[in-house]
């Protein structure tokens, strides 16, 4: 049975030597965002690859994308990002589509993978609603951090900012 926290065993007490392992940590953040586009043209903008491609993206070079937008289904993103005075990264994203409601929900599960060490795990929920001249969107995200970064306390405000970016594209590529 795993544990975590304070009740969470000592590899030590049971002859397995070692320091234990840092915890996980899990944080939620919400960005809700209205867009000047109807809900099926948002959805679209999920579900159609090459739409898709215009605001979904790695940063960096050598990106390669495979996208099944179907239950079950889902998407590999990879890149490799340059950083100055260091080797680059090689970053990878694989995500599973847990429930598509058209024009309304898409629920997924992904894990980011930096040098192929596993960064975090989320649990997205995408809520569309029709607004007067458009859509409400609502995006919940549930971060797992596996690893800790060289400043942790800056891995909630680099996802959520990351994810604000992602939206931007959403709202240009929605605009043509």
């Amino acid at each position: 049975m795993a544990t975590t926290g304070a009740n969470a065993p000592d590899p030590a007490a049971d002859g397995q030597g070692g320091s234990p392992a840092p915890g996980v940590r899990h944080d939620t953040f919400t960005v809700e965002l209205r867009l000047d586009a109807p809900p099926t043209a948002v959805f679209a903008a999920f579900a159609d690859t090459e739409v898709r491609r215009r605001w979904f993206r790695l940063p960096g070079r050598d990106a390669r994308y495979a996208h099944d937008f179907t239950v079950g289904g889902g998407e590999t993103a990879s890149s490799v990002f340059p950083v100055l005075g260091a080797a680059p990264e090689r970053l990878a994203c694989t995500s599973r589509y847990l429930d598509i409601v058209p024009a309304s929900r898409i629920v997924y599960a992904y894990t980011s993978v930096v040098d192929d060490v596993p960064r975090w795990s989320s649990l997205v929920t995408v809520e569309l609603r029709p607004d007067a001249d458009g859509t409400h969107l609502r995006w919940t995200e549930q971060a797992a951090f596996l690893t800790a970064s060289e400043v942790p306390e800056h891995d909630l405000p680099h996802l959520r900012g990351a994810t604000r970016l992602r939206l931007n594209g959403l709202t240009a590529a929605l605009r043509g």
